[in-house]
């Protein structure tokens, strides 16, 4: 059984901030199904404490523009750093 990194950003309800939440954690996990991990996390950080939860598969799969091959960058690269972009060849 293959198992997928997956990025859980947690965050914790704030009214302080614009969006009325903050980011409390990110971590990476490796995990044979996504609903396992889902499970876990909501014991561990409850709804009734204020806490929200995303779950992103880490890597994804992109293309190089200048070359045409794929490959893999974590999901939150910025634009001006990924390879996939044409910012990232004009700078």
């Amino acid at each position: 059984m293959s198992t997928t990194t997956y990025t859980v950003e947690v965050y914790k309800a704030d009214r302080r901030k614009p969006n009325g939440k903050r980011l409390f954690s990110k971590d990476d996990y490796q995990a044979s199904k996504k609903e396992l991990l889902e499970l876990a996390i909501k014991q561990t950080y409850s709804a009734d404490k204020g806490f929200t939860f995303n779950i992103h598969e880490t890597f994804v799969t992109r293309r190089n523009i200048m070359t045409g091959k794929d490959f893999f960058e974590r999901y939150d690269t910025p634009s001006c750093c990924s390879p996939a972009t044409e910012t990232y060849w004009c700078m």
